[in-house]
């Protein structure tokens, strides 16, 4: 394998993070081994914050591992479909900020066997927020929803107040969890913020479930990327930086936050097919060609999905520092050193690939 690394390799990513407000801050991140719960998770332990991270009893091959923060939090094993489980961390911590990012995030799973994921998406979502109900300590709650809680709108790019209609099994998921969040403000007043975000990446993003992750690694062992639609999808891609420092300001920011909802992204979709190319470009592989295997769109997945974040800006000031080509030099770049360091990366994805990919 040949890969001749950019002139990234040193790039600042500014934070816009106040970072005295998290020093000895309590906060409990569910899904904390995923990819987003990890990366969220290292900056807040950076910043000086406590982390108390909900891991499901069985073990899983993550970035959370790879970067020992297993080692660095105070572990709770169980699962979000254990109300009492939940009530019992909640009681027992003081948390100041609860991070909800646990669900069950691969769409073909979703598809094939549609009752687990109910379970966990939905209810697991009212089991934490129940549980976080009678404790007025905590300062935020910051419920990650999806775009896919949208559905299907003709007109684009989305925005907040447009009605969640969806039709396929995880996208209702995230749409039944975001109006449970959603009730939970209106009527029991608990300081909650929801965010639909476009479709994240970046280093740390083990799941080859996902187009970016699996295409880097199939052009890296020198293989033909797979579309698995005909290429023709539209999707925008946020980086995984701009996400962890937008996560951050939600929660310091809570008075101005509490009961939105929010979307973030660059408003610039890109086609699965486009992005594959690019990715083979930067990556220097030129003799790979995209083997694309579907006739037509995909079942169980939305053709044409990008998001319209100009409330977020309005609000908070923000958006996002990093662009899609910018994110995935350095996205290949932390591939590259992994897929060098560890010579059984291959099996990484094993478990992962039932999802649909583009």
């Amino acid at each position: 394998m040949e890969y001749r690394q950019g002139s990234l390799e040193n790039m600042v990513i500014p934070s816009r993070t106040n970072k005295s407000y998290w020093r000895g801050k309590l906060v409990f991140v569910t899904g904390v081994t995923g990819f987003v719960g990890s990366s969220l998770t290292a900056k807040l332990l950076e910043l000086g914050a406590k982390v108390v991270g909900l891991i499901p009893d069985e073990p899983r091959f993550s970035n959370f591992y790879l970067i020992r923060l297993d080692k660095k939090i105070t572990i709770v094993r169980g699962h979000l479909e254990s109300h009492r489980t939940l009530q019992r961390v909640i009681q027992k911590y003081k948390f100041d900020v609860v991070y909800h990012l646990g669900a069950q995030a691969i769409v073909g799973k979703a598809n094939s066997d549609p009752v687990p994921t109910f379970q966990t998406n939905i209810r697991g979502t009212w089991n934490l927020l129940e549980a976080c109900r009678p404790h007025n300590n905590i300062k935020a709650i910051v419920i990650a929803s999806s775009d896919k809680a949208y559905g299907t709108h003709k007109i684009l790019p989305y925005k907040e107040h447009y009605p969640l209609q969806p039709e396929h099994p995880y996208d209702t998921s995230k749409a039944c969890a975001d109006l449970i969040a959603q009730t939970y403000y209106k009527f029991y007043g608990l300081p909650v913020v929801i965010t639909r975000f476009a479709n994240i990446y970046g280093p740390g993003d083990l799941n080859f479930s996902r187009i970016i992750p699996d295409t880097i690694r199939s052009v890296l062992n020198g293989k033909y990327p797979v579309i698995r639609s005909d290429g023709t999808p539209e999707r925008d891609f946020l980086y995984i930086n701009d996400v962890v420092d937008l996560y951050l300001l939600l929660a310091e920011k809570i008075k101005l936050t509490k009961g939105e909802i929010l979307n973030a992204g660059h408003n610039k979709p890109i086609r699965i097919l486009d992005l594959v190319k690019t990715i083979i470009r930067l990556a220097g592989k030129k003799n790979l060609r995209p083997r694309i295997q579907g006739k037509g769109k995909l079942r169980g997945e939305i053709d044409r999905q990008w998001l319209n974040a100009k409330k977020v800006k309005r609000l908070l000031g923000w958006s996002p520092n990093v662009m899609l080509k910018q994110g995935l030099q350095k996205t290949i770049e932390w591939h590259y050193k992994i897929h060098r360091t560890l010579k059984t990366y291959g099996k990484y994805g094993r478990g992962l690939d039932n999802g649909k990919r583009g």
